[in-house]
């Protein structure tokens, strides 16, 4: 791959992750970059992680071997009317949005079939700029592929190995079965966290004692309602009639849960409980999936004066880096009270080694 010449069309937090990664993985390929922002693109021209950086997509992507679009969704599909006309005939286009039908059938529209393969980074952040984009980003993380009915076997299996080269696990879907997953295991839940945290706003009192005492697991599985509500709605449009779908199947089974819980009915609870239980411990651990993983732990200590800095400093000293630390309040169900947030998976790991051989409890998340 050292010769190839990667376009990437967005330099945000995905976009810029998989340009440092080529550049980390291929040090002597060429990349060329194009960003509406002019801060971005100058970062990534001084960081030396693109070769050339462009203001607008014309004629200069004309040598790009692959060309990743890496724009909000409905921007990708206009990227793709200015690309036909310029593109080489064997060059790939493909896409990181995390809705693939809408594009799917731009590229129909456009009749690019043999120049798209679909892509989506199963790997995000609630950062979403390029300064906090980094080449390991998508490590461990699924990348889902879409090819078209007329996409080149033989590039199909060259952007696999693209992929793999980045650290990341490609598998390869039909873009309606991809929408249809996603909306499942990505879409609902931010719409129900979304809701699950207005449901609160607007039933709370006027001392706001629900506000006070959202710690712990509610926080926890609202975690995702903090992201951009500009993507998500551009996203829930864009898979608008799985989302639908699957929310349709949710509110009866809401319906039926609500029904037993009014009965009292012990058995059904139980049960249901039970088999969530077992099949979310069925769940593969050591990958990323479509929402932004959160590398963390609690750890049980003394109600001290300098017990949080005392592991503070001692992470410190072992040079692992601390996203965010904070004290639960709300101990019910939970053992540990201090919350230690890192940026990723081997500083929680590191840490967890170092507290541990100090004799503290610590539970990961």
């Amino acid at each position: 791959m050292e010769n190839k010449t990667f376009g990437i069309i967005g330099l945000g937090l995905i976009g810029g992750s998989i340009a440092k990664a080529l550049r980390h993985v291929y040090p002597n390929c060429t990349i060329y970059a194009y960003n509406r922002s002019e801060k971005s693109r100058n970062m990534a021209w001084e960081d030396h992680t693109a070769d050339q950086v462009f203001d607008c997509v014309d004629e200069s992507f004309h040598d790009c071997h692959y060309i990743f679009l890496c724009t909000p969704v409905e921007y990708n599909i206009s990227y793709l009317k200015l690309l036909k006309p310029i593109i080489s005939k064997d060059c790939i286009i493909t896409d990181v949005g995390s809705t693939k039908e809408n594009i799917h059938r731009e590229v129909i529209s456009l009749n690019i079939e043999t120049n798209f393969i679909g892509g989506h980074p199963m790997a995000g952040s609630e950062k979403t700029s390029y300064e906090f984009s980094d080449y390991h980003l998508l490590e461990n993380a699924y990348y889902a592929i879409t090819p078209t009915v007329h996409s080149p076997a033989e590039k199909v299996k060259e952007l696999k190995e693209i992929i793999s080269s980045i650290g990341a696990i490609p598998i390869v879907l039909d873009y309606k079965e991809h929408d249809y997953s996603v909306a499942g295991i990505s879409h609902v839940p931010h719409v129900i966290a979304s809701s699950l945290v207005n449901l609160i706003k607007h039933h709370d009192s006027d001392k706001e004692i629900m506000k006070i005492l959202a710690a712990g697991g509610f926080k926890d599985i609202t975690r995702i309602a903090s992201s951009s509500p500009q993507m998500w709605e551009q996203i829930c449009n864009s898979n608008a009639d799985n989302i639908a779908t699957l929310l349709g199947d949710y509110i009866e089974a809401l319906q039926d849960i609500q029904k037993n819980i009014q009965e009292h009915n012990s058995s059904y609870l139980f049960q249901m409980f039970d088999e969530s239980r077992q099949y979310r411990n069925t769940f593969q651990s050591g990958t990323k999936g479509p929402i932004a993983p959160q590398y963390a732990l609690k750890c049980d200590i003394q109600d001290e004066t300098g017990a949080i800095a005392i592991i503070s400093s001692l992470l410190a000293f072992h040079q692992i880096n601390i996203k965010n630390i904070g004290i639960h309040n709300i101990r019910e169900f939970e053992p540990g009270v201090l919350k230690i947030e890192f940026e990723e998976q081997k500083a929680l790991e590191n840490a967890i080694e170092v507290l541990e051989e100090r004799n503290y409890k610590v539970y990961p998340l």
